[in-house]
C-alpha cells in the first residue's frame, strides 16, 4: 500500500532531479519503508537516491534492502562508496553481504576499510556459514564486576551510540572470559552505590562460536531473550545475536524446510530472484529421483498383469487406493517435520509414544475411509462382499501404513543428523505408491485365489 503510495511521487522527483526532495524522502520514512518503496527499482536508480541522505540513514536503508538488490547495489558502486558503505555496516550484516560476494571482490575492498572494521571482517568470515559466528554481531556492552551501578551506567552511557543492544550487559574479566550478565533495567533501579558483583547473574545462557544458527534460534527462543552471547571454545566473549537475527533465521529455516517439503532443493535467494538454470537444477534433481520411483511402481503393477487380468475391476479403486496411502503419509510427515524442528535441542523426541498413537490413529482413519470405499464397491459398482472386502481391507492397510511411515522416516532422518524436511510429501506419496500397489494386487490375488472359490 506504501509502495502504491509512494512510487509515483518518487519517480517524478527523480525525474525532477531534486536532490532535496530525494534526501527528505530517505529521512522521513523509516528504513524497512523505504526500502520497500525502492523495491521496484533499478540498483543504478535506489543509488542514486541513497546518495543524498547521510551515510547512517543510508547505510539502514541498504541493510533493510533485500540481499540480492543489496548484491547487485555492490556491482553499481566505486570502491570507495562500497567500502564506506560495509566500514559503516553492522558487524552481522556486512558478514552476511560479503559472505555472498566472491573472494577477489572481498579482497580488493578491505584494504579500503579502516583497520579495525577490517580485523573484525576477516575473524567473522572466517567461521563457518549458518554458524553462530557467522550472524552475530560485535557492538555488544560489556563491564567489569568491580564497578558500582552508577560507575556501570556511567561506562555505558559512552558505549551507547556504538552498540546494536544495551539491554544486556555482559560481564567480563581481563581476559574477556564471560563470567555473568545483568539487564539495564536492575542496573537503573540498583542503589547507585551496590556492587555490579551483587547484582549480576552468573549462570549465563550462551551459545558456541561454530553451533549452529537454527540451534541459536531454538535457544533463544526458549529463553525468550532479547539477546544471546556467543562464547569461544576458552569461553571468551566473542560477539552476541540478537532477536531480529533469530528472526531472519527462523524465517530463512521455514522457507528451506516448506522447499524441501515441496521436493525442492533450498533455493541460494528468494524464488523472485531465481534464475532458470537454478530453478531447473533444485527441482529438476528431485522430479528426476521421483520419476524413477514412479517407474518403479508401474514395473510392480506389470508384474500384476496377468493376475489383474482375473480382477479387471480393480483398477477402478487404484486411485482411491493411491491417494489414500500417499495422502495419509503426507500429513504424519509433516506434522513429524515441523514437529523435530521446534524441538528443543537435547530433549528426546517421543517416537515409540507417537508411533503408538499414529497406528491407532491409522486404523480409524484406514476404517473410515476402508468402510467407504468399500459402501462405493458395492452399491456404484455392483461387486460381491468379497471383493467390496478387498477394497476395504487395502485402503485400511495402507492408511495404516502411510501414517506409520511418515512417522518414521523424518525421525530415522533425524537421528542420523540429515534434515528430516528431505523427507518431502512428494517422497512420502511416491513411496507409498510403491507399497500400495503391492498391497492392492497383493491382497486382491490371495482373495480370488483363495476365498472366491469358496463362496
Amino acid at each position: 500500500m506504501l509502495h502504491e503510495l509512494l512510487a509515483p511521487d518518487l519517480r517524478q522527483t527523480l525525474d525532477e532531479g531534486d536532490d532535496d526532495a530525494l534526501r527528505e524522502f530517505c529521512e522521513a520514512l523509516h528504513p524497512a519503508d523505504t526500502a520497500a518503496v525502492l523495491y521496484d527499482l533499478d540498483a543504478a536508480t535506489i543509488w542514486r537516491v541513497l546518495k543524498t541522505c547521510r551515510l547512517e540513514t543510508r547505510v539502514e536503508i541498504f541493510e533493510s534492502l533485500e540481499l540480492v538488490t543489496q548484491f547487485d547495489l555492490v556491482h553499481t558502486l566505486s570502491r570507495e562508496e562500497l567500502s564506506a558503505l560495509v566500514e559503516a555496516m553492522s558487524p552481522d550484516d556486512r558478514a552476511t553481504l560479503l559472505n555472498k560476494l566472491d573472494d577477489d571482490t572481498v579482497e580488493d575492498l578491505l584494504p579500503l576499510v579502516a583497520q579495525a572494521e577490517r580485523a573484525d571482517i576477516r575473524r567473522m568470515l572466517l567461521y563457518p556459514e549458518d554458524s553462530a559466528g557467522s550472524i552475530m554481531t560485535t557492538d555488544y556492552a560489556s563491564i567489569s564486576d568491580d564497578l558500582t551501578a552508577a560507575q556501570a551506567l556511567d561506562h555505558l552511557r559512552k558505549q551507547a551510540p556504538d552498540k546494536e543492544t544495551i539491554y544486556y550487559v555482559y560481564i567480563v574479566d581481563e581476559q574477556r572470559r564471560l563470567d555473568g550478565v545483568i539487564t539495564l533495567r536492575d542496573l537503573i533501579l540498583a542503589r547507585p552505590t551496590r556492587p555490579v558483583s551483587e547484582l549480576m547473574t552468573r549462570d549465563v545462557v550462551s551459545v558456541r562460536v561454530t553451533e549452529d544458527q537454527e540451534d541459536v534460534a531454538h535457544e533463544v527462543g526458549r529463553y525468550d531473550f532479547i539477546a544471546i552471547p556467543v562464547v569461544d571454545e576458552m569461553h571468551r566473549l566473542v560477539g552476541i545475536i540478537t532477536h531480529d537475527d533469530i528472526h531472519d533465521i527462523l524465517r530463512e529455516e521455514a522457507d528451506e524446510d516448506a522447499q524441501r517439503i515441496a521436493a525442492v532443493e533450498p533455493l541460494e535467494d528468494d524464488y523472485i530472484s531465481a534464475g532458470v538454470r537454478e530453478l531447473a537444477l533444485k527441482r529438476g534433481r528431485w522430479l528426476t529421483f521421483l520419476a524413477v520411483v514412479a517407474i518403479a511402481t508401474g514395473i510392480l503393477a506389470r508384474a500384476f498383469e496377468d493376475g489383474a487380468e482375473r480382477f479387471a475391476w480393480a483398477v477402478f479403486f487404484l486411485p482411491l487406493v493411491l491417494a489414500a496411502g500417499g495422502n495419509a503419509g503426507s500429513q504424519s510427515a509433516t506434522l513429524t517435520i515441523r514437529s523435530l524442528s521446534h524441538q528443543a535441542k537435547g530433549r528426546a523426541f517421543p517416537g515409540l509414544k507417537l508411533l503408538g498413537r499414529e497406528v491407532f490413529v491409522g486404523l480409524l482413519l484406514g476404517g473410515a475411509l476402508g468402510l467407504i470405499g468399500a459402501g462405493s464397491a458395492s452399491l456404484f459398482f455392483g461387486l460381491g462382499p468379497i471383493e467390496s472386502a478387498v477394497v476395504g481391507v487395502t485402503v485400511l492397510a495402507v492408511v495404516n501404513f502411510g501414517t506409520v511411515i511418515g512417522l518414521l522416516l523424518p525421525i530415522g532422518f533425524d537421528r542420523l543428523g540429515v534434515d528430516p524436511a528431505l523427507m518431502s510429501s512428494p517422497l512420502i506419496t511416491a513411496i507409498m505408491d510403491l507399497m500400495a500397489v503391492l498391497l492392492y494386487y497383493g491382497v486382491a490375488l490371495w482373495a480370488i485365489e483363495r476365498l472366491l472359490p469358496l463362496a
